[in-house]
């Protein structure tokens, strides 16, 4: 494989790319007229504009990127997330135009791309699932009954699909029959599948994912789980690896089962299995990403394992370089999501222009991002800046490092979720451990952060203050230090890639 095409955009694009120069294969970036400045479109050793800014007509545009492979004598295609990575359709249509697919079949996509079959799948492998329903609802009044028997609160989720889009939680029987076609109606619209089926609600639950990898040739490991239970919206902003909470019995019980999952469907290539785990650290199978994960960088800081490198070798026909019994922890390691979002006014995305932006750098960072300063963030797509992630010896340091990081990282032009991390790293429950995917319901209030805010103020003033008594110069005011531009959100709330 001398060529590959990122069908990606930032700061994952990049991603890929920096693994592909150090294995000595070329790499073609595809962009949109939005992106045409984007730092991976400058990169990459050669770039095809696809069209227009909007997905549909530049990263989703399946055939566009195939005769755009063809062109240019690419060897394999490597989706990133988001986007096609997880399109069946489009893997196929990958292999038959003779172009290697960095990722899973079609088939392995198929099976769990549907949260039914994908139950289905793995119950011949006695992997502990939810109690509920595992086939789509038909019988309104059969599954009332069936959730009696369940006990309330229930769940009712979208079979296809994710990030919270149909779903709906069930307090009482009244309620059930209204929030199931509120479930069916978003999922349709979402997903084009009004498929739902219903399980139990498990209460006070933490989110945790088992990353795995597997070739071709029968091989299959868990490079251990990430917590990924400070969500908002469903969707993750901090996550973490390893767990604070599980013990290292729980671990391998959860990485065996996780591996099952992938032998469940003939997965190779990279994957993970997310888990949802109780109270009483009993956990059951929610779901397969069939693809890389956003969060997998704290999965190559504790193991040392480049995953998009192992991914590459996989889709070349190579065996795993190495087996379950070489993989060892190594450390804490912890990432934030920086958004273009404010926490102020129930995160929602924010735009305008980086007038500044300054990475943090030091022991133990790493910043993925696809950034740089004067760019615009885009409508068009997620709002993610980077990725910020800290490695240390153990969970405290990490935090440290991520906090000292978040203090050192400079952006302005928009509103971030950098305040909203910095609060969550420094709450009590995160630091002791004890939380779960209701941590932003149960924690936070907007403003938290206004009064963190005009400390701040507060102490930069204090700091010039301090400065100008030893200098001649005079004291900048508090307009002409302020780095923090606040625009008003012309975003609607939409779902992202």
């Amino acid at each position: 494989m001398k060529k590959i095409l990122v069908a990606n955009r930032g700061e994952i694009a990049l991603r890929v790319m920096r693994s592909c120069r150090e294995m000595g294969i070329k790499t073609v970036a595809v962009y949109s007229t939005a992106d045409r400045n984007s730092p991976h479109v400058k990169y990459a050793d050669e770039a095809v504009c696809l069209g227009g800014p909007q997905s549909s007509e530049s990263y989703l545009n399946k055939q566009k990127i195939i005769d755009a492979c063809k062109q240019l004598g690419v060897d394999g295609i490597h989706p990133g997330y988001g986007f096609l990575s997880e399109n069946a359709e489009f893997c196929r249509m990958v292999t038959d135009a003779g172009i290697t697919f960095i990722g899973p079949s079609p088939e392995a996509m198929e099976i769990m791309g549907s949260k039914l079959a994908a139950k289905a799948a793995v119950k011949t492998y006695n992997i502990p699932l939810v109690p509920g329903l595992d086939v789509a609802i038909t019988d309104v009044e059969a599954a009332k009954k069936l959730s009696d028997e369940i006990g309330y609160p229930i769940l009712i989720k979208a079979s296809a699909g994710g990030g919270g889009k149909g779903m709906r939680v069930v307090e009482e029987p009244s309620q059930f029959e209204e929030q199931m076609n509120l479930a069916v109606s978003e999922a349709t619209s979402a997903f084009g599948d009004g498929s739902v089926f219903i399980e139990k609600y498990v209460l006070s639950p933490r989110h945790i994912e088992i990353q795995v990898m597997a070739d071709k040739h029968g091989n299959s490991v868990y490079l251990f789980e990430r917590d990924c239970s400070v969500q908002r919206r469903h969707q993750k902003v901090v996550e973490e690896a390893p767990s604070a909470v599980l013990t290292p019995e729980i671990r391998k019980a959860m990485g065996e089962c996780a591996v099952d999952v992938a032998r469940a469907c003939n997965y190779y290539n990279a994957g993970t299995v997310e888990f949802i785990v109780d109270d009483k650290l009993n956990f059951y199978f929610l779901e397969m990403n069939t693809r890389l994960q956003v969060e997998h960088p704290v999965t190559e800081m504790i193991s040392g394992v480049d995953l998009v490198k192992e991914q590459i070798r996989v889709a070349r026909g190579e065996k795993l370089s190495f087996t379950q019994d070489e993989l060892k922890i190594n450390g804490h390691a912890l990432e934030i999501r920086v958004y273009a979002e404010d926490p102020q006014n129930n995160f929602l995305p924010d735009i305008g222009t980086l007038t500044r932006y300054r990475r943090p750098y030091g022991l133990g960072v790493r910043v993925d991002d696809g950034f740089e300063e004067g760019m615009d963030i885009p409508i068009y797509y997620d709002p993610m800046i980077s990725k910020l992630i800290t490695h240390g010896k153990d969970r405290t340091e990490a935090i440290e490092r991520m906090i000292r990081a978040i203090d050192d990282y400079e952006v302005a032009g928009v509103e971030t979720t950098l305040g909203f991390c910095k609060f969550v790293l420094q709450h009590d429950a995160f630091v002791s451990g004890k939380f779960d995917t209701g941590f932003v319901k149960d924690h936070f209030k907007p403003e938290y952060l206004q009064t963190k805010q005009g400390n701040t103020e507060e102490e930069t003033l204090a700091a010039l203050l301090a400065a100008a008594i030893h200098s001649d110069k005079p004291v900048a005011t508090a307009a002409e230090t302020n780095t923090t531009t606040t625009t008003q959100s012309k975003w609607r709330e939409r779902r992202y890639q």
